[in-house]
């Protein structure tokens, strides 16, 4: 739950994420949601709590309703941003992505199967650019991407450290001096409380994430994870199988430190790495 009040200059608004949070605050006597912006919550079967407060300016992005109840919230002054079926994610989410999630079921199919890859597809539709459901799709998708990475930021386990960027270098091949050296370089700012940021994709990038998941592991696993993902250079030709070598590693040891991993909409093309 975001106090922030990020969605607007108000210092009122209040940011509800998680259905716990929204119980609570109604168990704790809250009456009145002006200001409230509650994002992707199932609130079936809470029409009665909602029947019994105030909700003129209140927003709900992407919420699940009883039957009836999102005409009425509508009609005493909420503002309700609809969920939208037709796009391949959540406009609304609450959370930054995990590698399990873009990459869920990798064991079983091929990455052109899986969330990230339909995800890409989907944005490069001829015309989608252009169409006003994709393109507002993706701008809340991104506010709230980038609204999560902010309370990531912000939270206690990452107060007073420094967040160091690594990007570039997607040619560097898994086995590869340049790859060995990226993912040192990642273990060395891990190790000495630094947050490591990248891009998100392969070469150096997957190398730098690597090195700082695997921070606390000896030297000796370090380097049989780097002998480990030799065995598959490069995403070309298949990213199912380099998906699959870095998926085994993260396995091993699971855990890790963690790290950031950005990928954008224009890279889609390379597929982001699974140790960030």
């Amino acid at each position: 739950m975001n106090l922030s009040g990020n969605l607007g200059p108000n210092p009122h608004n209040l940011e509800v994420e998680d259905l716990d949070s929204f119980d609570r605050l109604l168990h704790a006597g809250a009456v009145d949601l002006h200001g409230w912006h509650a994002q992707s919550l199932d609130l079936r079967g809470r029409a009665a709590a909602l029947e019994r407060v105030q909700v003129e300016g209140a927003i709900f992005l992407g919420c699940a309703f009883d039957e009836g109840v999102e005409d009425l919230l509508r009609r005493r002054g909420a503002l309700i941003f609809p969920r939208l079926e037709s796009v391949p994610f959540d406009p609304y989410r609450a959370t930054l992505y995990a590698p399990e999630e873009l990459y869920a079921g990798l064991a079983d199919a091929p990455y052109e199967a899986l969330p990230d890859a339909r995800i890409y597809q989907w944005s490069i539709q001829p015309g989608q650019r252009h169409r006003l459901d994709a393109t507002l799709a993706s701008a809340l998708h991104d506010h709230a991407i980038g609204d999560a990475l902010d309370e990531v930021t912000r939270s206690d386990a990452w107060q007073g450290r420094g967040v160091v960027g690594v990007m570039g270098g997607h040619a560097a091949q898994r086995g590869s001096t340049d790859f060995a050296n990226a993912a040192l370089l990642g273990r060395l700012l891990a190790r000495d409380g630094r947050v490591v940021a990248t891009g998100g994709g392969p070469g150096a990038m997957e190398a730098a994430n690597l090195g700082a998941y695997l921070s606390e592991a000896s030297d000796g696993e370090m380097l049989a994870a780097l002998d480990d993902l030799a065995s598959v250079p490069g995403f070309r030709p298949s990213v199912s199988a380099w998906a699959r070598a870095a998926a085994a590693v993260v396995e091993r040891f699971p855990g890790g430190t963690p790290s950031l991993g950005i990928p954008t909409w224009f890279y889609g093309h390379e597929p982001p790495n699974c140790e960030s």
